[in-house]
């Protein structure tokens, strides 16, 4: 899930990295009387090139606000209709930096990005001059080390450290307890009150949206108003769901193993109610979801659960079973069989809760359907 420039200026001021003061405008019809010159007024929008296609005026005062406000509420950037605009009090910028914390996916490791030259095209920026961009990689485990941060300084040839390294360990600390693939500040600008975050740019894991749900509800929420889209419903939308009529429940964390399994019911003589297909890389919340939609209905009267683990842990799965067994309250037999990935921390879990495991899949099945001849 990508934030909105207020969204993240929120986050940063939460963390003590320095903003300018301003106010967000979600109507074309808001008063503006309390605005005064000099302004920075800024489209919101999830996409790149906002300043190009527009987005981003200057307000000194000899314009009228209320014209300017209006066209920027009329643009679409890039298929993106603008429904909200930021209007910021001006800073004198001496400087403009560059300074992210993402991942560097080649290697998969934890970088500090720091560059000499922010502001528009910084990618132009750092391939005529490597010598102005540096990437630190760090430890994701142990954090961001004070040499490191010492390192991105210097480059930056930053004079006031202690606020420096006050902004890096803020979005650190956004980047660890939010579970982001990107946290940007672009430009960091240096003006003759300090250092200050002009814009942001912060990106969430979809796959943590389980862990986060909370914390991130409030950003969900406002991205629904303004764009209409449902990141959490985003993610339930990898369960392939397939109702069929007859009463045993099936889940599993890919097609091919899903239908090996109908097949496999089949030929011992039972037959599949829904069936839930997790798709991709998973974790514990969609798991739970999954079983609880593939639970539902009268008809349903025995859970069959076939994981694999590849990319996916089996301690994640096994995680979202315990879950859904707990809310159980039609109290439906489960009958699981997993390996793979972390196999053995799952089964900790599944057998700390008292949940069986099935050593393979033919006795999962087998025993699922005779128990439901038996029935």
């Amino acid at each position: 899930m990508k934030l909105f420039e207020f969204q993240g200026k929120e986050l940063f001021k939460e963390y003590g990295i320095p903003i300018q003061s301003g106010r967000l405008l979600t109507s074309p019809e808001e008063s503006l009387e309390a605005l005064t010159p000099p302004m920075v007024i800024k489209s919101q929008v999830l996409t790149g090139g906002r300043g190009k296609a527009g987005g981003i005026k200057i307000w000194e005062g000899n314009d009228d606000l209320h014209g300017i406000v209006d066209r920027m509420f009329k643009l679409s950037i890039k298929g993106e209709q603008v429904n909200a605009v930021l209007a910021l009090n001006s800073v004198d910028i001496l400087k403009e930096l560059y300074i992210a914390i993402t991942f560097n996916k080649s290697d998969s490791t934890c970088v500090l990005i720091a560059g000499a030259s922010g502001g528009v095209d910084i990618e132009k920026h750092a391939l005529d001059d490597e010598q102005t961009m540096s990437v630190i990689p760090f430890n994701s485990l142990l954090g961001l080390s004070e040499y490191q941060i010492r390192m991105a300084a210097k480059t930056l040839s930053i004079d006031d450290y202690a606020t420096f390294r006050s902004i890096v360990l803020g979005m650190y600390g956004i980047f660890k307890d939010y579970d982001a693939v990107l946290v940007e500040i672009n430009p960091l600008a240096v003006t003759p009150d300090g250092l200050v975050a002009i814009d942001s740019k912060i990106e969430i894991d979809s796959q943590s949206y389980f862990r986060n749900e909370g914390k991130i509800r409030r950003f969900a929420d406002e991205v629904f108003q303004l764009t209409g889209t449902d990141v959490f419903a985003a993610v339930e939308d990898t369960i392939t769901y397939v109702p069929l009529s007859g009463n045993i429940g099936l889940v599993s964390d890919g097609a091919g193993t899903g239908m090996l399994t109908v097949d496999l019911v089949t030929q011992f003589g039972g037959t599949i109610a829904n069936f839930c297909e997790l798709g991709g890389i998973t974790n514990e919340e969609i798991v739970y979801k999954a079983l609880t939609k593939a639970a539902a209905g009268e008809g349903v009267e025995k859970m069959l659960v076939v994981l694999i683990g590849g990319f996916n842990r089996m301690d994640h799965m096994a995680e979202g079973i315990v879950k859904f067994s707990k809310e159980n309250t039609k109290k439906i037999p489960l009958y699981i069989r997993m390996c793979g990935t972390l196999e053995d921390v799952g089964r900790r879990i599944m057998q700390e809760h008292h949940i069986s495991i099935y050593e393979n899949l033919h006795d999962a099945v087998k025993s699922a359907v005779e128990a439901e001849m038996e029935k």
